[in-house]
């Protein structure tokens, strides 16, 4: 059976889309509510000034504001009805993940299936939506405070425009989980994660084009250019090879009665990725690591001999910035694995079912060897993570690159890719099997006439 499924993975190509009919329309409805949300990136916010948010924004630059604007597609830049983008939806998800580990109530109702995670997953869109009233309100109130050289960058600010701003804001994001939820549904891939990456992707002609400027102007010489192709192609290897890396822990069961027949034991294998935590580290650390300057910048509190160093020292390249960096994001990787992969819970869930690790006893035994395993390999991948998101600031230290290629959004880009890929490919296979069930079929009717 495995080697029939390896074969028919090997023989699935791009050719047989044509043929899959329902595989052509998923795709259609993913390009089709991506375009979309990019739409939706261009539609401004009621009562803004465009041309002052501009200049505000980018004299206010080097914070969280620009961390959110690259997963936003550009929209916080625009301020349109995007500017929160999909990440109140995210922090929802990872504070109900907190709250489930440590709720005996919610840790029940994750049990009763797929009734209690619809149940969870209707607390997590009312926490998306209070949790974006509120930053919509912040953002409202902060957008009033704001002045350019050219003026406030509200119009007519008072009551209206805040009560206007909420509504618009969280609609907009109420709109995107919902969108999000119907690509994971009717089309291919994790919906939430693909519009995350179109709004990263968005920006990448941009970069492109200014790296090539560069060039052409003589800041960047030719082979700078190349070793920097290379280095981002290396970068995306190790990416993949890391995303792809398991530790397969040996699980047997033994003979068991069923029914009237005795049943093989069986020896199947319990994978734990390298990396669990997944991107959530590095966006923990950046949101916590760029919160002060964003402080700063907003408060206007660069006066302060403090504030002022303190923002100096966490700009991008310099060695506190880098150390507390990396040290956190080492920190959210153990913490988030402890969260989303309990030992003693997955111990328990085997031994009731039988199953046993050859060489431990059950129980608390194996509950302590699970654990023993996931902390090196967590060490690997908080290894691997610091790796990935302190290159980008080792060259803007050493050599003074303009371009800067953030660790997490390349980590984003290339796991959607790979997920989304799994999942066509995955829809190819199925549809080679219903071929080779309808002809199974069609020879046997044959056979019989």
């Amino acid at each position: 059976m495995a080697s029939a499924v390896e074969q028919l993975a090997k023989n699935a190509n791009w050719g047989a889309l044509a043929k899959a009919t329902e595989l052509k329309q998923r795709l259609l409805f993913v390009l089709g509510a991506l375009l979309v949300y990019r739409l939706g990136t261009y539609i401004p916010v009621p009562g803004i000034d465009p041309v002052v948010w501009k200049e505000i924004f980018e004299s206010k630059g080097g914070g969280i504001l620009d961390m959110f604007n690259m997963f936003s597609g550009g929209a916080l830049s625009r301020m349109t009805i995007f500017a929160l983008n999909i990440m109140p939806y995210i922090s929802a998800s990872i504070i109900m993940q907190l709250a489930t580990s440590m709720s005996k109530n919610l840790e029940e109702l994750k049990k009763e299936g797929e009734v209690g995670r619809m149940k969870i997953n209707q607390y997590t869109r009312y926490l998306t939506v209070l949790l974006a009233t509120v930053q919509a309100y912040g953002l409202a109130v902060g957008l009033e405070s704001m002045q350019g050289s050219g003026g406030s960058a509200v119009i007519d600010p008072g009551l209206f425009f805040r009560v206007s701003t909420v509504i618009t804001i969280v609609g907009g994001t109420i709109f995107l989980m919902w969108l999000g939820e119907q690509i994971t549904s009717r089309g291919v891939g994790n919906g939430i994660s693909l519009i995350i990456f179109a709004g990263i992707v968005a920006g990448l002609p941009r970069a492109v084009a200014s790296m090539l400027e560069l060039t052409r102007t003589g800041t960047f010489s030719v082979a700078t250019l190349f070793m920097l192709i290379a280095m981002v192609v290396a970068v995306i290897a190790l990416i993949v090879f890391v995303e792809r890396a398991y530790r397969k822990v040996i699980v047997q069961y033994p003979k068991r009665m069923v029914g009237n027949q005795m049943a093989q034991g069986q020896t199947n294998h319990m994978p734990l990725k390298l990396n669990t935590a997944g991107v959530i580290p590095p966006i923990f650390a950046s949101s916590l690591l760029f919160m002060p300057i964003t402080i700063v910048n907003f408060a206007d509190l660069s006066g302060s001999d403090f504030w002022a160093a303190v923002t100096r020292h966490l700009q991008h390249g310099e060695p506190v910035f880098m150390l507390v960096y990396g040290a956190l994001i080492a920190f959210f990787c153990f913490f988030y694995t402890a969260i989303v992969f309990n030992p003693e819970e997955n111990a328990e869930t085997l031994r009731k079912y039988g199953g046993f690790v050859p060489g431990i006893r059950p129980g608390k035994n194996t509950a302590d060897h699970l654990d023993y395993i996931l902390t090196r390999i967590s060490t690997i991948g908080a290894i691997y993570l610091v790796f990935i998101c302190l290159l980008p600031e080792f060259l803007i230290s050493e050599y003074s690159m303009p371009f800067y290629f953030g660790g997490t959004s390349l980590l984003i880009v290339v796991s959607v890719t790979m997920d989304t890929v799994a999942q066509i490919h995955s829809h190819l296979i199925a549809h080679q099997y219903e071929g080779l069930v309808k002809k199974s079929k069609l020879r046997g009717r044959s056979r019989r006439r």
